[in-house]
C-alpha cells in the first residue's frame, strides 16, 4: 500500500476534521453531559471543554452542529451552478450561430462585474431573504465564470483535432459536443469546482456577517462568527473554534484541488 504523500495527508486532514463535525457532530452533540445553567461567556471548565458563547451556547456543541448547514450550502450551491453552467458553456461552445453565443455571454457577463455582497444586500432588501434565495443568488453569481471555463475548455486548439475526428465518423452532435467534450473539459472543472467551493464558503459566510445570510437563530458556524465578533477576548474559543474550522476547510479543499490538479495536469 502506497503511503501517503505529505501535502494529501495535511490536505485530508484540514479537510475532514470540519467535514467530520458537519455530518457526524449532529450525531456526537445529543451524547454529550448537558450543563445546565451555565450564563454566558463562561470559561472553559468541568462539562464545558470550550465554555459558552455570548448566548450561554455550549461552545463545543455549536461546533459539533453549526457545520452542517454551510457545507450543504456551499454543495447545493456548487451543484446548482455547474448543473447549469457545464450545459450552457458546451452549447455555447458547440454553437454556429455565433451572435447568440456573443448575446448570451455578454449578458452573463453583465453579472460577472456585478459586486457579490452589494447583490446580496439589494435581495435582502427587497425583502427576499432565506436558504432558497440564498442559494440561488450564490449560484447565479457563480455561473459568468463557469461558463467562460467550460467555452475556453472546450475550445482548446488540442480539442478541435479530435472534434473534427468524431465528425468526419460520424458520430451524433449531443455525442461530440455534449459527452465527449463534457468528459474532456471534467479535469478543468473539478480544479474550479475547489477552488470555486471557497469563494463559495466566503461569500455565504460574508452574508451571514452582513446579516443577510441564514437567520441569526441558526446554528451556523459564520453566523456563531458574527454572534461573538464582540467578545474575542472574553470568550475567544466561541470566535476561534467555528473560524478555525471554516479556514481549515478552506484550506484543505485548496490543498486537495492542488493534489487533483498534479495527478491530471489540469489547470484552470
Amino acid at each position: 500500500m502506497r503511503a501517503l504523500r505529505p501535502a494529501t495527508a495535511v490536505a485530508l486532514l484540514l479537510t475532514g476534521v470540519p467535514l467530520l463535525c458537519a455530518f457526524a457532530g449532529p450525531l456526537v452533540a445529543p451524547l454529550l453531559p448537558v450543563t445546565s445553567g451555565a450564563g454566558a461567556l463562561m470559561p472553559p471548565g468541568p462539562g464545558l471543554p470550550l465554555g459558552t458563547d455570548a448566548l450561554g451556547r455550549d461552545v463545543l456543541v455549536l461546533a459539533l452542529t453549526g457545520g452542517t448547514t454551510v457545507v450543504l450550502l456551499t454543495l447545493g450551491t456548487l451543484a446548482l451552478a455547474y448543473l447549469v453552467g457545464i450545459p450552457l458553456g458546451l452549447l455555447l461552445s458547440a454553437t454556429r450561430r455565433r451572435w447568440a453565443a456573443l448575446l448570451t455571454q455578454r449578458t452573463l457577463d453583465v453579472v460577472l462585474v456585478l459586486p457579490s455582497l452589494l447583490v446580496l444586500l439589494i435581495l435582502a432588501g427587497t425583502g427576499r431573504r432565506g436558504v432558497g434565495w440564498l442559494l440561488v443568488v450564490t449560484a447565479l453569481l457563480q455561473l459568468p465564470a463557469i461558463v467562460r471555463i467550460v467555452r475556453g475548455a472546450a475550445g482548446a486548439p488540442a480539442r478541435r483535432v479530435a472534434l473534427e475526428t468524431m465528425t468526419q465518423n460520424g458520430e451524433p452532435w449531443w455525442r461530440i459536443h455534449l459527452v465527449e467534450t463534457g468528459r474532456f473539459v471534467a479535469g478543468t472543472l473539478l480544479v474550479d469546482a475547489g477552488t470555486r467551493a471557497v469563494l463559495v464558503l466566503t461569500l455565504l459566510t460574508s452574508a451571514s456577517f452582513l446579516g443577510v445570510g441564514l437567520p441569526p437563530d441558526t446554528v451556523d458556524w459564520a453566523v456563531v462568527i458574527e454572534q461573538n465578533s464582540a467578545s474575542l477576548f472574553l470568550a475567544p474559543y466561541a470566535l476561534l473554534v467555528p473560524a478555525g474550522l471554516l479556514v481549515a476547510l478552506a484550506a484543505g479543499a485548496n490543498l486537495l484541488v492542488d493534489r487533483v490538479a498534479d495527478r491530471t495536469g489540469a489547470v484552470v
